[in-house]
């Protein structure tokens, strides 16, 4: 597997210190490495017990009571203003890592990305076994809010174009667009710093917030410019923008492909956004069987089924297997009850089943052929696609179904099936099922 594809952490551990941009409190971060499937989290060493906190969107705050930043928790343990060393580990592709910290904000540093960068590589980065894991957005997505949008399509790189245009001449009309990579990133994104309107920081600060930022570590814009510092950047503030939207993304907990178009964005609809894929990604991971162990049985039960596919009630359309060889074909069998929940709603004055549920009864039977072949284990089977689908017979509450599925094609990352439906020996529906095979 190519050393891009694998999954990375750090090779030796490094550490930081610096004030937080809103607490105003010093604190000490430090950077160790995580064994393969530990993604990043954060631990408040300061707390008793050290309890910790996953990156991932679903402990993301309210960030209304918490404003211009974005913070992760859960319960009474917080961790605020994450966006920039999740930018950095985005860009470095780092997917596990321990980071303690000893107080409830990050350190702002300088405003930008540039010294957890330099730290990071200074600790190395270390490539681990397990294939690294990367979302491919499958249609487009779109988001807004407040005269801001932000939409992700499908593309085959990671790709952000920005847009920003505010009521003051220097935030007018800017824009930035980036494919990342480690190189570009450290070049032309790491350094843009946090900024701030002088009457929004006059208001934060009777907040209590910004109480560690200071024109140093944060552009403030006057009426007649930057006050006390200079721009690394004509379009500093749009770069850092992206800096802030990278940083938001990586909440997903892994790689992502797909062009983001962002306009006016921030932290609010950025999170709205890694909401949004996460639906997509799990929708998507519904169509999907996952083999996790090598199948020599020829007969699978109940219990055996699932140990095999993720699906549950009521999603599972498989009772038993009865006849069974791993890469070539299988028989399963299916029992329709009257009490069964799509009955009251599918012609309820004279119930049948639903076409859609005989198709993925086949699929599920499919999905276990292909993945009973050993050289499929840890990997994913997707539906993706079927042809010839026709329905012959209705199948009625009370009926047995049996289901007859045998392998028509099978490559490295694909397999096509044919399924024929049966009712008392009778063809009910058959189709010819495509499935496209990923790694776990």
């Amino acid at each position: 597997m190519p050393e891009k594809d694998l999954q990375k952490t750090i090779q030796k551990e490094a550490s930081l210190e610096g004030v937080g941009l809103h607490s105003g409190e010093k604190v000490r971060v430090t950077f160790k490495s995580a064994p393969e499937g530990h993604g990043i989290q954060f631990c408040r060493v300061d707390l008793p017990g050290k309890p910790c906190v996953k990156a991932e969107v679903s402990n993301v705050l309210d960030l209304d009571k918490r404003p211009r930043r974005t913070s992760i928790g859960v319960g009474e343990v917080e961790v605020q203003t994450i966006e920039h060393v999740m930018a950095t580990l985005a860009a470095l592709e780092i997917d596990n890592l321990l980071i303690e910290i000893d107080g409830v904000e990050l350190p702002g540093l300088d405003g930008s990305a540039l010294d957890f960068l330099e730290t990071l590589k200074t600790a190395g980065i270390q490539l681990q076994s397990q294939p690294r894991r990367t979302f491919r957005v499958r249609e487009p997505i779109w988001v807004e809010g407040e005269d801001a949008s932000l939409t992700i399509i499908p593309s085959e790189e990671f790709r952000i174009s920005y847009i920003l245009s505010y009521d003051h001449p220097l935030l007018r009309s800017q824009s930035y667009e980036i494919v990342l990579n480690g190189n570009n990133f450290a070049k032309d994104l790491a350094p843009s710093r946090t900024f701030v309107l002088k009457h929004e920081a006059e208001l934060l600060r009777s907040q209590g917030l910004g109480r560690g930022a200071n024109y140093g570590n944060t552009l403030v814009i006057g009426e007649d410019g930057v006050i006390d510092n200079t721009l690394r950047f004509d379009n500093e503030f749009a770069r850092h923008k992206v800096l802030d939207l990278l940083g938001d993304l990586y909440l997903i907990g892994h790689g992502l492909k797909g062009h983001i178009i962002a306009y006016r964005s921030g932290h609010p609809l950025n999170i709205q956004l890694v909401q949004r894929l996460k639906e997509q990604e799990s929708s998507s991971l519904f169509w999907g069987v996952l083999a996790k162990e090598h199948i020599t049985a020829t007969e699978l039960n109940l219990d055996r089924i699932k140990q095999i596919l993720p699906h549950r009630d009521p999603f599972l359309f498989l009772d038993r297997v009865i006849d069974y060889e791993a890469g070539k074909r299988a028989v399963g069998i299916k029992e329709f009850n009257s009490d069964d929940y799509y009955f009251k709603g599918h012609f309820p004055k004279r119930p049948i089943v639903p076409g859609v549920i005989i198709l993925e009864a086949m699929a599920q039977l499919g999905g276990i052929i292909i993945l009973g072949k050993k050289e499929n284990l840890g990997r994913y089977a997707y539906f993706v696609a079927m042809d010839d689908v026709r329905f012959r017979k209705p199948v009625l509450p009370g009926d047995q179904l049996v289901l007859k599925v045998e392998m028509l094609r099978f490559r490295e990352r694909s397999g096509r099936v044919h399924g024929t439906a049966y009712v008392n020996d009778k063809v009910v529906a058959e189709a010819d099922l495509m499935f496209a095979l990923v790694d776990a």
